[in-house]
């Protein structure tokens, strides 16, 4: 069981004592930036920045030669060998392309193959919204109509999904199921293999979005068994504003085509013969499309050698230490203010980030804006902060919370408008 204390030497004592705190000298920090957003967008790195200027230079030596004299050709393989690990994939499972929508795009392109008597998809309703998006056009596309073939599993208490709730909704009319690995809001965590194996079960598709636990939290899909998922790199894998996804298809589904094709889908050995048709590479390459960005790429490599430097269990242990240190701090000092921990206190069902709930939250978030800490809102009530245990300390934590309490004290919140920014 951990144990907490008041005062910031404690904070003192645990950053002493943190195996990771070298990592933060590597990443830009900014001088009297709290930065706890990372759950949104991670901070550049210079490893990020050696990886980047790397490929620079390559491309300004080699012109096309980028791609056979520097191996940039398949630079997506080497990336996505990097990243497997973090799934306890095999490595010809994962790829990096495209953006986390087009990803969501191309699998439901791949699984869904709705007949007049099984055609319907099952979602939750808390999702981020870009997977439901992508999902009704597949539906359309399909001559379907989506409020009739989307079924969406509604939360009990719009906080949190309940997997038996979802595998209930699994009935004989259903060919997918898509869903978060971790609610963008209130950091739960789902229970995979429960929901993947009861849609197997019943001979249902499942795929998962892992945006918001990737590189937080060790998955093991050889353990879950998922038919695909899909995750951003630009949070806790720091890989850049915008940076290239991952995709993860289950080996046993090699031999399908994908539902987009492309010619960086096409078998290394015969792609360059320029054929009209299609010669699908059967591995998880074969799902690219066009030509992989790789100035869009590179950071992303010299951001997943940290981690792996650093090991993602080390990682996860010190993130559940740290938040929950936290949640201990929300506790003892800003709960008399009306603050709240929106989340699942227990490991195993929690994220890397915490989600502090208050009446005020749109104002006290530009408030803590304003005094050098960089926090989100999401709607209506919640304020995300994400010590990503990379880059944030112990002492950073104590001394966020102690500018939120003098935030409180003196009122500042009523300073702002009670409106969200555009990038809230």
């Amino acid at each position: 069981m951990r144990t907490y204390e008041d005062g910031r030497e404690f904070a003192q004592k645990k950053d002493a004592a943190d195996g990771l705190k070298k990592f933060q000298e590597r990443f830009y920090k900014q001088e009297g930036i709290i930065y706890m957003d990372g759950n949104s967008l991670g901070l550049c790195s210079k490893d990020a920045e050696a990886s980047l200027m790397e490929a620079l230079d390559a491309w300004k030596k080699a012109g096309i030669d980028i791609w056979s004299q520097y191996g940039y050709f398949l630079y997506q393989d080497k990336l996505g060998e990097l990243c497997a690990p973090l799934v306890n994939a095999d490595p010809d499972e994962v790829t990096i392309c495209m953006s986390t929508t087009m990803n969501v795009h191309q699998a439901i392109a791949t699984f869904y193959h709705p007949t007049p008597e099984r055609n319907k998809i099952i979602m939750d309703d808390l999702n981020f919204p870009t997977d439901r998006y992508a999902v009704y056009s597949n539906i359309r596309v399909h001559g379907y109509d989506p409020e009739e073939c989307l079924k969406v599993v509604k939360s009990r208490d719009g906080e949190y999904i309940y997997e038996d709730d979802v595998i209930e909704a699994m009935t004989d009319d259903v060919c997918l199921v898509l869903l978060p690995s971790a609610l963008y809001r209130s950091a739960q965590l789902i229970d995979m293999k429960k929901i993947a194996d009861a849609a197997h079960e019943r001979g249902i598709y499942v795929g998962f979005d892992l945006c918001h636990s990737i590189g937080a939290v060790p998955h093991d899909f050889k353990e879950i068994q998922p038919d695909f998922a899909l995750w951003c790199t630009y949070k806790y894998l720091n890989g850049g504003p915008g940076a290239i996804a991952g995709l993860y298809i289950n080996r046993k589904h090699f031999g399908m085509e994908p539902g987009l094709a492309g010619w960086h889908g096409n078998k290394k050995d015969t792609q360059f013969n320029l054929e009209q048709y299609f010669d699908h590479a059967e591995y998880a390459g074969g799902w690219q499309t066009g030509t992989q960005p790789v100035l869009s790429m590179a950071p992303l490599e010299g951001s997943l050698k940290m981690i792996q430097e650093a090991g993602l269990q080390n990682l996860r242990e010190k993130s559940l230490d740290i938040t929950e240190y936290l949640m201990y701090l929300i506790d003892t000092k800003l709960a008399k203010y009306g603050f709240s921990v929106g989340n699942y206190r227990e490991d195993y069902r929690r994220t890397g980030h915490v989600a502090l709930v208050h009446e005020d939250a749109i104002r006290i978030n530009a408030a803590m804006k304003a005094r050098g800490v960089i926090p989100d809102f999401r709607f209506p009530d919640v304020i995300r902060l994400a010590p990503v245990p990379l880059y944030i300390s112990y002492t950073e934590v104590y001394d966020m919370v102690d500018i939120i309490v003098d935030i409180m004290e003196k009122k500042e919140y009523e300073n702002f408008e009670n409106k969200r920014g555009t990038v809230a």
